[in-house]
């Protein structure tokens, strides 16, 4: 497991938002709300999805399956002067991000996650910063496929 480390420039998101928690977590009507209506998004900088995790502040330092997060369905725009009803806006601020590759269906996401956070990010230099956590679902992205494809960005600053 080798992630790229990079420096991300800002990003504007918008998209659809629903608080969850690791305990009870279901994407999947936030999702197949999003999804019949991302059309009305107009100004769209590619076909790109972004599933994002935003975390309270020190949800990684004391891990609790119980709290709640905010998770996000969204694309990136090139502003907000046009959000339609019923989305929300969302920045995801520059940084630095280490970008994993993950290929496979989702049930093996969890194991995946547990080697960043459990193995890679503690034998790193790194540490996890507060900032929005995403995965990037692109064109090799195929939901339910054994070869899908996607990217996980891990908001990360020097120990």
């Amino acid at each position: 497991m080798k992630p790229r480390i990079t420096a991300l420039s800002e990003k504007k998101l918008i998209g659809c938002k629903q608080n969850m928690n690791y305990a009870a977590y279901n994407s999947v009507s936030l999702w197949q709300s999003f999804m019949p209506i991302k059309k009305e998004i107009v100004n769209t900088v590619s076909a790109d999805l972004f599933s994002v995790q935003k975390f309270p502040e020190g949800f990684w330092c004391n891990f609790n399956p119980n709290t709640i997060f905010e998770k996000w369905a969204a694309v990136e725009v090139t502003d907000f002067e046009c959000i339609p009803a019923n989305m929300n806006s969302l920045v995801i601020p520059s940084g630095w991000y280490a970008v994993f590759d993950y290929k496979g269906d989702a049930s093996d996401a969890p194991a995946f996650f547990e080697s960043i956070f459990g193995t890679w990010l503690p034998n790193s230099a790194y540490v996890v910063d507060n900032r929005p956590h995403f995965e990037i679902l692109g064109s090799k992205y195929k939901k339910g496929d054994p070869n899908s494809e996607e990217e996980i960005w891990i908001p990360i600053r020097l120990k």
